[in-house]
């Protein structure tokens, strides 16, 4: 027989798929208040406005309650109204400002029409968190549904790709910052997630295209994220029959991050601090995979 820690470490590579939740949920978390809020000074963004993809819940609802607490004024969207809702009340409850604007990234004009709005409401752009980004249940190539496969590719690369596009003339003229939401599992293959870790490979590529072409004015980094915990985990969790200790146990640090945890991280690529910093992939994930 093995012990626990033995069968831990010999958990199959392919079951370290919560690479996969960068873009995961916590719905019903309270964004403004959690206890392990991001760490930012605040007034630090102070007068910055910033504009946020894919922000009813998650790590989108938790950067903007960030961004929001560190002075800046924040437009953000989303497919879910009342979430929208909820996390935009939150924080105007809180003392920030935050306005949720409804659209879905998968639709150019609607994405062309929410910067135009977040522009006209706050007088341009600083910062652009493009975060938005599914997933579906896992499955190898062969039984990948393929209306599944265009989706994601709709949502996590064609969605980023057009929020950059409406973006950059701003940021351009503001001289900001951009932040894509790439994913480990854009730096690593992992087996029966080929649309998201296609998708999110693209963004990586995308985001240091994009710095090469503007990096004169705009600075800008992509994200990829490790294990974050979420509905997206425990989607994980039960469609690969693993428990967290297994998920997690190819990851030196061995547990999961949090929504804070990459908020902490979108906040610093944003500020004064990483003023020497563009076109680069940040990861974090507890210690990069073998």
């Amino acid at each position: 027989m093995t012990n626990r820690s033995e069968e831990m470490t010999a958990v199959p590579r392919r079951q370290v798929l919560a690479g996969m939740l960068a873009a995961g949920t916590l719905a019903g978390q309270n964004f403004v208040t959690s206890a392990s809020a991001a760490a930012e000074t605040p007034g630090a963004l102070a007068g910055k406005v910033v504009i946020v993809t894919g922000a009813t819940s998650g790590i989108g609802a938790a950067t903007v309650a960030a961004f929001a607490r560190a002075g800046a004024r924040v437009g953000f969207n989303g497919r879910r109204e009342a979430f929208g809702r909820q996390v935009e009340a939150e924080i105007r409850v809180a003392g920030g400002d935050a306005v949720y604007l409804r659209s879905d990234v998968r639709d150019a004009g609607q994405v062309e029409r929410f910067v135009s709005d977040v522009v006209k409401r706050y007088g341009g752009i600083d910062v652009a968190f493009n975060n938005a980004g599914i997933d579906l249940p896992p499955a190898p190539i062969a039984d990948t549904d393929i209306a599944g496969f265009d989706d994601q590719i709709a949502t996590n690369l064609r969605g980023v790709f057009v929020s950059m596009k409406y973006e950059m003339p701003h940021l351009v003229r503001s001289k900001g910052a951009m932040i894509n939401m790439a994913s480990i599992g854009g730096r690593h293959a992992f087996p029966n997630i080929v649309a998201y870790g296609a998708s999110k490979a693209a963004v990586i590529h995308m985001t240091r295209a994009a710095a090469q072409e503007y990096g004169h004015n705009v600075r800008i980094n992509a994200i990829a994220p490790g294990p974050i915990e979420s509905p997206m985990l425990e989607r994980v969790r039960r469609d690969w029959n693993v428990t967290t200790e297994q998920l997690v146990a190819p990851y030196p640090m061995r547990r999961v991050g949090t929504p804070d945890e990459v908020a902490a991280l979108v906040l610093f690529l944003a500020g004064n601090q990483s003023s020497y910093l563009s076109g680069h992939v940040i990861g974090l994930d507890g210690g990069d995979l073998p």
